[in-house]
């Protein structure tokens, strides 16, 4: 026994072992691209992983509607001690010898005598076991709502599917976004290299006395400036890469490192949309969910309908007294009845409340099919929309990075006029200013063009 011991704790002491070298420290960075964030965000966001706890609780709903036409079993056990028994009553008889009185016959009640107590009543303990059961054998309501209760969970289930794409849309807008950043960092960092060389050259010079200090001063300030502006963006970085972590329900002090990059997003992809063609909006998850809501007061309308149906149930039981006026004879005898029967219930008359219900739920379906159709075409000038932002985000992009181009060749040439003394340090300087303008122009148009692609993914459907 003791050798057992010592090697399950031998087994137990290497498994931990193992398992800790495998499980990495909580600070241990991970490389993720979008779509490992938003394999994450589905499996840990809380909205998705509620929608999901959803269907499963619609699941166990359907199953509970099903156990309503399954057999119903109840047991009973009930106990009296009367510490005053009731008294048993019965009519006076007319004073014929005993012989003659036939208890069965009215006429030998005397009706204008008070009712007598007899001299037996009831036992003063008693001690019941019972059981019964039923069983529905029809009943409208219940086939409606057997189908009322899977539509029930295929709602729950579309909206399983709502949050899965507004958590793909909401985490990748905020990859972009950090991507963004982390090229608007580079070009910061472009351009403040630039100009510490510049300002180095130009002090150096100063120095010498080829240029004025005004000059030197000039650079100074636009150095300043943009390294004010570099740590500004290196800390709303900082934030939107917590902003990232907690659209995919990550903790935000996990180290996160981002594998995509920019230039491997295809932003020229041409999409095949045609304009005039509409049927898209069938595959919006917004419109499914309508459409299921639809079905749903569909389906109400025929289970006030079937109200108006019989309803059919067989019932039996069966039971066991015991009853004695002493407890130590209590259980000697049982005296046990059983019973079998159907009972059928006939919906009369219930002050019109029936109708009623049912006109209101025909107008609750008159009414989603009114959002269905309003739906559509608001889906469709969503979709115009997105589509149109897209091309123009596409276009001024294209135009900012020519216009970003053209401003890195004025600074070229400002330098080289500057440096050949047929140039002010005024255009130098104005130059760069042109070129932060530039760079920061072409950062907002490049995270447009990115967060409209998204739209126009979401608009059109395509995102699963």
């Amino acid at each position: 026994m003791k050798y057992i011991f010592l090697t399950a704790t031998l087994i137990c002491t290497i498994a931990l072992s193992s398992y800790a070298q495998q499980a990495p420290p909580p600070n241990t960075p991970v490389s993720f691209s979008l779509a490992d964030c938003i394999k994450y965000a589905y499996e840990h966001q809380d909205s998705v992983v509620n929608a999901g706890l959803d269907v499963k609780s619609a699941g166990y709903k359907v199953k509970e509607t099903i156990g309503t036409g399954l057999p119903q079993v109840n047991g009973t056990v009930s106990f009296q001690d009367y510490l005053k028994t009731p008294a048993s009553l019965s009519p006076a008889f007319k004073k014929d010898p005993p012989d003659k009185v036939n208890f069965l016959n009215p006429v030998n009640i005397d009706k204008n005598a008070p009712v007598q107590q007899l001299p037996f009543g009831a036992l003063k303990y008693n001690n019941t076991f019972g059981l019964q059961a039923s069983q529905l054998l029809f009943s409208g309501t219940f086939i409606v709502g057997l189908q009322a209760a899977k539509t029930y969970k295929e709602l729950y289930q579309r909206s399983l599917t709502r949050s899965k794409i507004q958590t793909n849309v909401t985490v990748t807008k905020a990859y972009y976004q950090v991507l963004v950043n982390n090229e608007q960092l580079k070009l910061l960092d472009a351009n403040i290299n630039q100009l510490k060389q510049q300002l180095d050259q130009t002090t150096q010079q100063n120095k010498q006395g080829l240029v004025e200090k005004i000059d030197v001063d000039r650079l100074d300030v636009q150095y300043n400036n943009l390294t004010t502006n570099r740590e500004n963006v290196a800390r709303s970085l900082t934030l939107n890469y917590q902003l990232l972590k907690f659209q995919m329900g990550m903790p935000i002090q996990q180290d996160l490192e981002l594998t995509d990059k920019l230039e491997n997003i295809n932003l020229d992809q041409q999409y095949d949309l045609n304009p005039a063609d509409t049927s898209f909006y069938t595959k919006r998850i917004e419109y499914n969910l309508l459409e299921t809501n639809l079905k749903l007061n569909q389906l109400d309308v025929k289970s006030k309908k079937a109200e108006f149906l019989p309803t059919l149930n067989f019932n039996a039981g069966y039971a066991t007294v015991f009853q004695e006026n002493l407890t130590k004879f209590l259980y000697r005898n049982d005296y046990p009845n059983s019973y079998i029967g159907l009972s059928l219930n006939v919906p009369i008359f219930n002050g019109f409340q029936r109708s009623y219900q049912l006109k209101e739920s025909k107008i609750n379906v008159q009414k989603s099919q009114n959002d269905l159709a309003n739906v559509k075409n608001a889906l469709n000038l969503e979709a115009s929309s997105a589509r149109i932002s897209y091309f123009n985000s596409r276009q001024s992009l294209n135009n900012q990075k020519r216009s970003r181009e053209l401003a890195q060749e004025v600074l070229r040439v400002s330098k080289i006029k500057y440096s050949q003394g047929v140039g002010s340090s005024i255009e130098v300087t104005q130059a760069q200013t042109d070129l932060e303008n530039a760079d920061n122009q072409y950062i907002q148009a490049l995270y447009n063009a990115l967060i409209s692609k998204v739209d126009l993914d979401k608009a059109y459907a395509r995102i699963n």
